[in-house]
């Protein structure tokens, strides 16, 4: 079992592979006590043998991943993933590359009818017949040196992977939905995808209270926590939590006193730069011009569903969930097929892929040129 230390060896090792035509990535990092996650170790396999596996220290004195970001770059050989978004975005941030050709196993199972969010343990058993040790599964992988039993665990998970995506290739090319699996993975490739908006970042928390001013002072608190917590790289949590938040926004303290009252918020934010970050947040949420207040999107666009319709296109969906093996959510999720419902038509799901499998039925439903029959168990539909 090899561990990769220097860069020179990690440059021989992806020059190797530049010759071939694929090769697995994995990822180990932390981010309990950080903002942005910790590489702390890197597996990689090309086809073949075991022998073709190695680990990657990150945390290695000297060691730099610019032959590994090369190899990314490379268009010629597909970087295979499982459940990449996380991964994808560690290279992001710290090196402005994503991985292109981009092959997520997961994305592709969903495809080939392994239900939704398959887990890798679950594909390891069913295409390569072998169990995943996941003794090491919480582990911290920042500590040095690692255990045995960690790196077999961590290289395991990119030497099973390509019996998986060997498989998983050859079962999209023998039914024709290499294109679906390929529109899928244009978010994850979308450097978009991984852009955190401070401004933005409201939008996450739930909340009952939906009036502009109250969403005006938790736009502020939460795009003062956001940026703090980049600046510090700490958790979000640290900084404040959510239901802190909201509370902060219904009492709109203006002084260190008001904050010493509030029930939720950590001791350490009631002084110091937190404590001054969260009253300047209040103080512009408050002063807010009423033409730059912000809406919920949710409350802002009431869709006026019809129920009926909703539900035929629920038993729709299923037919055809049933038919093609594709699982239900990546085709359509319930607020898809409200907003059909609704008369939406600038959805995802009445187009690409999904409107082969689904789209075109649910849009033929809703013009009544189509009906919906039981046959026996299964459900079919009938030209009217």
């Amino acid at each position: 079992m090899r561990t990769i230390t220097t860069t020179d060896d990690l440059s021989a090792f992806c020059t190797q592979a530049r010759t071939q035509d694929y090769v697995t990535v994995d990822t180990e990092f932390m981010r309990e006590r950080t903002y942005y996650s910790k590489l702390c170790l890197v597996q990689l396999a090309m086809p073949g043998s075991a022998g073709d596996a190695v680990l990657v220290d990150p945390l290695a004195d000297g060691i730099r991943l610019d032959p590994l970001y090369e190899l990314f770059r490379d268009e010629n050989v597909v970087k295979v993933f499982h459940a990449a978004r996380q991964d994808l975005e560690i290279f992001w941030v710290d090196a402005d590359v994503l991985p292109r050709p981009l092959f997520d196993t997961q994305v592709a199972a969903m495809v080939c009818g392994f239900g939704d969010q398959v887990s890798y343990e679950t594909l390891v058993r069913r295409i390569a017949h072998e169990k995943v040790d996941k003794s090491s599964r919480f582990t911290d992988w920042s500590r040095r040196p690692l255990r045995e039993a960690q790196k077999v665990y961590a290289l395991a998970d990119v030497t099973h992977l390509r019996d998986i995506y060997e498989w998983l290739a050859m079962e999209l090319e023998r039914s024709g939905r290499s294109r679906w699996v390929a529109e899928e993975l244009g978010s994850l490739t979308d450097p978009e995808t991984y852009r955190t908006r401070p401004e933005d970042a409201w939008r996450r928390i739930k909340t009952r209270n939906h009036t502009p001013r109250f969403l005006a002072i938790v736009r502020e608190l939460a795009a003062f926590r956001e940026r703090h917590a980049q600046e510090k790289d700490i958790p979000r949590s640290r900084v404040m939590k959510d239901d802190a938040l909201l509370e902060i926004a219904a009492a709109k303290p203006r002084t260190p006193a008001d904050l010493g009252g509030l029930r939720l918020l950590l001791r350490e934010a009631r002084r110091g730069e937190i404590a001054e970050g969260i009253l300047a947040a209040v103080e512009r949420g408050m002063a807010c011009p009423p033409e730059d207040l912000p809406k919920d999107e949710a409350v802002k666009e009431r869709l006026q569903v019809n129920p009926a319709l909703a539900d035929l296109l629920r038993v729709l969906l299923k037919s055809k969930t049933e038919s093609s093996g594709v699982a239900a959510r990546l085709i359509a999720p319930s607020s898809d097929l409200d907003a059909i419902a609704a008369g939406k038509r600038d959805i995802p799901a009445l187009s690409g892929w999904r409107r082969e499998v689904f789209g075109a039925d649910a849009l033929r439903l809703c013009e009544g040129e189509i009906a919906l029959a039981a046959n026996g168990n299964a459900v079919q539909v009938v030209q009217l």
